[in-house]
């Protein structure tokens, strides 16, 4: 599975549509087995597509709108919004299930 997170200096970036790098994380069988800083482009639309780009499963970020929820939604992309602090602990309680 791989995840990715909005991120800046190793935190949560607080907003998706302005969010200035994803951190891709694959994991596996619970553990994390690799990550990649991706430069994201512009708007909702370029910032999907870099997902989609990475094959996303799932995304973890701060604050969402709409617009970009519904365009996860229709990539079939899981979305954990509302979360905060450092990314790499996040994606660690996310492969925890917690």
């Amino acid at each position: 599975m791989k995840v990715a997170v909005t991120t800046y200096n190793g935190e949560i970036f607080q907003h998706f549509g302005t969010c200035p790098e994803f951190t891709v994380y694959t994991i596996e069988n619970g553990e994390i087995t690799a990550e990649k800083f991706s430069n994201t482009g512009s708007g909702h639309g370029a910032l999907l597509q870099v997902l989609l780009d990475h094959s996303v499963d799932a995304l973890i970020c701060g604050g969402i709108g709409g617009g970009a929820r519904n365009g996860l939604a229709q990539l079939g992309i899981e979305l954990y919004p509302g979360v905060s602090g450092n990314a790499d602990e996040a994606v660690l309680a996310f492969a925890a299930g917690t």
